[in-house]
């Protein structure tokens, strides 16, 4: 297949739609001749902040010469940035290359009768031989949904972590609380070391299952902890005590400015430094040197062009929102806001909006690019029942360009799913390369 080939190839898969169970991807892994087991791998999952703590365990282990997988979902604006080693997305040609071998293993499976798998399992039996293929030392793996039934769970990691858990995909991971986090838990295997940063009744079910399995467990607040010593807009410096792992007072930075990246960059230190207990070559040091230097694009992304600052941040749930408020109102305490807003209708809309927005505040709604976004009217009608002003644009490119003329001297905030604002980011990329070379593209707004 060429590189259009395979994305049409993705696409047609879509009508399989979510389908949780292993039987699929393990057969389609082992016909490829499990790629998985080829290298050691790290599994991460949670409610929020996986990819920031995949994203920094990551960038830690290239950084101590070790060369490193890094399989994220979902994508901001291609399917390449799902697939990383040592930072670089897979390459278009290698793209299609994997992609082709594993539609031949799918198409295998259809003759033996077997159902098709979906199109994350194709993405994950590509990412995983890819990564054979590139003779990986280590692959840090997200979780896709969940993590019992995930496509991802056939690895055997040598070291887990679970960031937090709140009540999402609630509907497909048991129904409550308790089921969400039981499946959160189901990626720790025997003996398996576990970091988690969740609290209250899921860090009962994940202690709980840590101990069924002799799994050794690093909790936050009773293992380890954190403290803020400086906080900036470009970034801020943490201490991290972990005593039985060696480290106290342990001091480092990092460019992810709001505040609750310092947990997510907290789970991703103790897990390194377990790694490090089985693993020499993995050193601290140059963690603390890659720390600085990671970025998470659409994560409380600053990308201020010009005089006009512009905050995008991929923020989806209850739990996401309440970080997002909370890192605005830490760094940017005071004046009107601007939100560039788009949702997916499956989302907790009401509680959302309840969580982010303030009466002074002004919004422009409108829809992601996705077939579950919530009608870009219906949602202003939600904003309109909190008495604030409130534009409709279904657009994108035209909100954008809406948002940015009510924004002059306030910030704007592009938000609500990440399916919204990967479009967003590339046309704010876009908008700064020309007003920088001189161009047109709406370099006007800036």
């Amino acid at each position: 297949m060429t590189y259009q080939q395979a994305l049409d190839y993705l696409a047609s898969l879509n009508t399989f739609g979510m389908r949780l169970g292993l039987s699929r991807i393990q057969r389609l892994a082992e016909i490829l001749g499990n790629p998985q087991d080829k290298y050691r791998t790290v599994h991460i999952t949670g409610t929020n902040g996986k990819g920031s703590v995949s994203a920094l365990t990551a960038a830690a282990l290239t950084a101590s010469g070790l060369r490193t997988g890094l399989f994220t979902s979902p994508h901001l604006v291609t399917y390449n940035e799902r697939m990383r080693v040592d930072g670089a997305d897979i390459s278009n040609e290698d793209f299609a290359r994997v992609l082709t071998r594993t539609r031949e293993a799918a198409e295998r499976m259809l003759a033996e009768g077997e159902e098709s798998p979906t199109q994350f399992e194709v993405l994950t039996a590509s990412a995983f031989l890819y990564f054979a293929e590139q003779k990986v030392d280590y692959a840090v793996v997200e979780v896709g949904l969940g993590g019992l039934l995930d496509s991802t769970n056939i690895i055997m990691p040598v070291a887990t972590a679970i960031t937090n858990v709140t009540l999402e995909h609630a509907d497909m991971c048991g129904g409550t609380l308790e089921g969400v986090a039981e499946h959160k838990a189901g990626i720790i295997k025997e003996n398996i070391p576990v970091v988690t940063a969740a609290q209250g009744m899921p860090l009962d079910v994940i202690r709980r299952t840590a101990r069924e399995k002799q799994a050794p467990f690093y909790g936050m607040g009773e293992d380890f902890s954190i403290a803020r010593c400086s906080q900036k807009l470009d970034g801020q410096t943490l201490s991290l005590n972990a005593f039985s792992l060696s480290l106290s007072d342990w001091r480092y930075g990092i460019s992810l400015a709001a505040p609750y990246q310092a947990e997510n960059s907290a789970v991703a230190a103790v897990l390194l430094a377990v790694l490090a207990k089985q693993d020499a070559r993995i050193s601290m040091e140059t963690a603390r040197a890659a720390f600085l230097r990671t970025v998470w694009p659409g994560r409380f992304e600053r990308m201020d062009v010009g005089k006009q600052e512009i905050v995008v941040d991929g923020a989806h749930n209850p739990a996401g929102v309440k970080a997002l408020r909370g890192a605005l109102d830490a760094c940017y305490p005071d004046g009107t806001r601007v939100f560039l807003l788009g949702i997916l209708h499956d989302k907790a809309i009401d509680e959302m909006l309840d969580i982010l927005l303030r009466p002074e505040d002004m919004v422009v709604v409108t829809q992601p690019d996705s077939e579950r976004a919530e009608a870009a009217a219906q949602l202003a009608g939600a904003v309109k029942k909190r008495a604030l002003d409130v534009m409709v644009e279904p657009d994108r490119g035209r909100a954008l360009d809406l948002a940015l003329s009510k924004a002059k001297g306030s910030l704007l905030c592009c938000t609500g799913s990440l399916y919204l604002i990967g479009d967003l980011r590339a046309r704010i990329v876009a908008g700064k390369e020309a007003r920088e070379h001189g161009g047109d593209g709406h370099a006007e707004q800036y």
